[in-house]
């Protein structure tokens, strides 16, 4: 019975690992008109619709902008979802490979060995799992800033270039200067904080769940009797693992609080390409 389920959650991870890479494209091209060939056909489509929005002056996103803010939406909604069903999986497969670990006493060395490395191997893709998850659930809270990124980088044409530089030299201005700021560069800021508003409260979800997930591993290493090393052995590597990923989560959480209670210099990094 136990290795029936093992083979099905292995299929299971299997399956989903194949899905996050095919499906998330498939489900964010559902609207009429929403199909790119590649990530350079969106690149080279967002650019030009930046430009048409940056030079509207209006805060309201364009046609063609909104059409691609909305496919981006969708795609990074897909891939947080898949990603999210994919790391419950490998979770339930780390429990049952650690518990076949444990209870593999009498098993060989070799046999031994393996569970022990299919062990670490899930565990290493449940934290990517995780981590993929993250920074997809913020794309898709905050699509429009997770799109700019495809703004630099590669040969930019006359007109972005010029767009660009305005878009610089508008988030170089000090407020205090009494310009007027123009309502894309409102947008735009406002789109960035919320972008890191939303790695930062779920970096906080995940360092409060890793803190207590920690506090069960020691708890249960000190319950464990000192005679049972493997137990003990395996409980504290989890804690220690849990416990460093926490403060990593909560080093993560300032960071991004940081960066939202003042978007610009994060926004204007972007751009000098040092984001």
């Amino acid at each position: 019975m136990a290795d029936r389920v093992l083979a099905t959650l292995v299929a299971l991870a299997a399956a989903l690992g194949v899905a996050f890479v095919i499906a998330p494209r498939i489900l964010a091209a559902s609207g009429p008109g929403d199909t790119f060939g590649d990530e350079s056909d969106l690149r080279e489509a967002f650019r030009t619709a930046f430009v048409e929005y940056w030079r509207s002056g209006e805060s309201g996103f364009s046609p063609s902008l909104q059409r691609i803010v909305d496919y981006w939406f969708r795609y990074h909604a897909a891939k947080a979802v898949i990603a999210a069903v994919l790391l419950i999986v490998l979770v339930a497969l780390n429990v049952l490979l650690w518990k076949a670990f444990l209870k593999a006493s009498g098993l060989g060395v070799g046999m031994r060995f393996g569970l022990a490395s299919a062990g670490i191997l899930a565990t290493t893709f449940a934290l990517l799992s995780l981590m993929t998850a993250m920074a997809n659930i913020q794309g898709a809270v905050a699509p429009f800033a997770s799109l700019l990124p495809m703004l630099t980088g590669g040969a930019n044409d006359g007109e972005l270039a010029d767009t660009l530089d305005q878009v610089e030299h508008r988030l170089a201005d000090s407020p205090s200067a009494g310009g007027r700021t123009p309502p894309a560069l409102d947008v735009m800021i406002t789109d960035f904080s919320r972008y890191h508003v939303a790695m930062a409260v779920v970096a906080a979800m995940v360092a409060i769940v890793l803190v207590v997930v920690s506090v069960v591993f020691w708890k249960g290493f000190a319950d464990t009797v000192k005679s049972d090393r493997r137990t003990r052995c395996v409980l504290a590597s989890f804690g220690v693992l849990s416990a460093l990923l926490s403060l990593i989560a909560i080093a993560v959480v300032v960071a991004n609080t940081t960066n939202a209670a003042d978007p610009a210099p994060g926004l204007s990094a972007l751009f000098d390409g040092g984001w």
